[in-house]
């Protein structure tokens, strides 16, 4: 079972940017894919990105499209989120997910591996 940790949440004002990082214990990305979702507070835990921990390939849900990029780095077993240009509607908790496959989803039950998740917070 892998232990999955992230980091680097916080307060930022629209317009900024941030970067949620997620480190990955337990084995090394190439047999796994990772995904980023997040949760608003009353909502149903979204996917918003995903990268396949073997060749880099990465899927992103439209509403981050262009704003946000998922990288991996397979030496450090650490995968990243990017966020430029944040606004109030990404706020929520930011969760990094695993699952041993070869192919990228967006659905929370595709993925058995989970960490705590992380607040964003965009606000002025």
């Amino acid at each position: 079972q892998l232990q999955l940790v992230e980091s680097g949440g916080g307060l930022v004002q629209p317009g900024e940017s941030l970067n949620v990082s997620c480190e990955v214990h337990g084995s090394g990305l190439d047999y796994y894919v990772i995904g980023w979702f997040r949760q608003a507070p009353g909502k149903e835990r979204e996917g918003i990105s995903c990268i396949i921990g073997s060749d880099g390939r990465t899927t992103y849900a439209d509403s981050v499209k262009g704003r946000f990029t998922i990288s991996r780095d397979r030496g450090t077993n650490m995968v990243y989120l990017l966020m430029h240009n944040l606004q109030p509607e990404d706020t929520g908790v930011y969760y990094c997910a695993a699952e041993s496959r070869w192919y990228c989803s967006s659905y929370v039950d595709n993925f058995g591996s989970w960490g705590h998740g992380v607040q964003v917070t965009v606000s002025s």
